[in-house]
């Protein structure tokens, strides 16, 4: 079982960055694919970007381009880099880990961008 903490989120000014880290309890070597999700208050859970085991970046077309998902194995931490904020941003930002034994989800960090 793998266990994930966000960290990160807060408010931020539109037009400002982010960035989120999601510590994982066991080696993310172990782990083939690490991403990010985000729920605003009254909407479905929509996912923002994922990273393999092999460094492999995708993103959804709401922040690609002014996002970035990276991992430090070392550290067992993945992070979202997000920069150029908008108020649209604004929700609780959930870690996922895709292993063998399925998906895991981490607790949230709420983001809260200010116009």
């Amino acid at each position: 079982q793998v266990q994930l903490v966000e960290s990160g989120g807060g408010l931020v000014q539109a037009g400002g960055s982010l960035r989120l880290s999601c510590a994982a309890s066991q080696s993310t070597s172990h782990i083939y694919a690490m991403g990010w999700y985000r729920q605003a208050p009254g909407k479905q859970r929509e996912w923002v970007a994922t990273i393999t085991s092999g460094g492999t970046t995708t993103y959804a077309d709401s922040v690609k381009g002014r996002s970035t998902i990276s991992r430090d194995n070392a550290n067992n931490t993945v992070y979202l880099q997000m920069g150029n904020v908008k108020p649209e941003d604004t929700a609780t930002y959930y870690c996922i880990a895709h292993t063998s034994s399925g998906r895991y989800w981490g607790q949230g960090t709420q983001v809260t961008v200010s116009s």
